[in-house]
């Protein structure tokens, strides 16, 4: 499995000079088999663009797969030359709630934008996705009710057969409770959708000293996805959704403090714009 970040960012793009070296885009990650082109997104936020510019011109053929549908994780959808033009062929899936043309065309239609997700180019379907395991572009997908504010929010457990990646871009363990050391709880799904994988994507958009918030707005501290990634046996964890306040700088120190705190064994890394990780 080839995993690529497109958009690394939560809540809302990081534009200027002090977010270049990790990047302004939110949430979207490529996955590829080998070294074919990537067929499976995850999330569409405005780092789908930069998949577009990975695609250097070819149409997309393959699947969007969304956790959950909040602004950060669905504005590059309108904006995504790679599928809305000819040749194309898009299937759009996001967790069941309804009739997912319908739900979608609450945030692009007009007055918000000039058309509907209908009236997109190419061969584009849209469907809901209930929990369980599915099959996708070849990946074997393990979708998982997760706790986050403000929607039906799923985590994601995808392998190729070989190599397994874990998804939780949006999570708030602290939710269910407060866990053994007050950063959230090791709840079983979480904990099952992690469980020995090669990469742990994870929601790190909050300092423990911001644990508040991280409620308040439904997402997990730093210190919670270091230490669910060394339960559960994760081999590399990626840092991911960063706060869109939180300079370039400001990642570099907060990742030298999660390194440090994390055992032996476990890689950590700040997700950052363009990096590519083959599993």
């Amino acid at each position: 499995m080839r995993v690529r970040f497109c958009g690394v960012r939560g809540s809302s793009p990081a534009p200027g000079p002090d977010y270049l070296r990790y990047g302004g885009n939110t949430s979207c990650v490529a996955l590829a088999h080998g070294d074919a082109p990537p067929t499976l997104a995850l999330d569409a936020g405005t780092g789908l663009v930069n998949l577009s510019r990975v695609l250097a011109g070819e149409p997309f053929r393959g699947t969007l797969l969304v956790g959950h549908l909040h602004w950060d994780h669905t504005h590059g959808l309108p904006f995504f030359v790679a599928g809305d033009r000819e040749g194309s062929r898009v299937r759009f899936v996001m967790p069941e709630q309804g009739d997912p043309v319908t739900v979608l065309a609450r945030m692009m239609s007009p007055p918000h934008f000039p058309i509907g997700p209908t009236e997109l180019r190419g061969d584009w379907s849209f469907a809901g996705l209930d929990a369980g395991e599915h099959e996708l572009e070849g990946f074997t997908v393990v979708a998982a009710d997760i706790p986050h504010k403000g929607g039906r929010t799923f985590g994601y457990r995808i392998s190729d057969g070989t190599s397994t990646l874990a998804y939780l871009s949006d999570h708030c363990p602290l939710a269910i409770d407060a866990g053994p050391d007050g950063e959230g709880a090791r709840h079983a799904l979480a904990v099952d959708l992690c469980r020995d994988a090669d990469l742990l994507i994870h929601d790190a958009q909050y300092t423990s000293e911001e644990r508040q918030v991280a409620l308040d707005f439904g997402h997990s501290t730093i210190a919670y996805a270091v230490a669910l990634a060394a339960e559960t046996g994760v081999r590399r964890l990626a840092l991911y959704h960063h706060n869109p306040f939180r300079t370039d700088d400001q990642i570099d120190e907060l990742l030298a403090k999660a390194q440090a705190s994390a055992p032996a064994g476990l890689d950590v890394l700040a997700a950052a714009e363009g990096v590519e990780l083959g599993l």
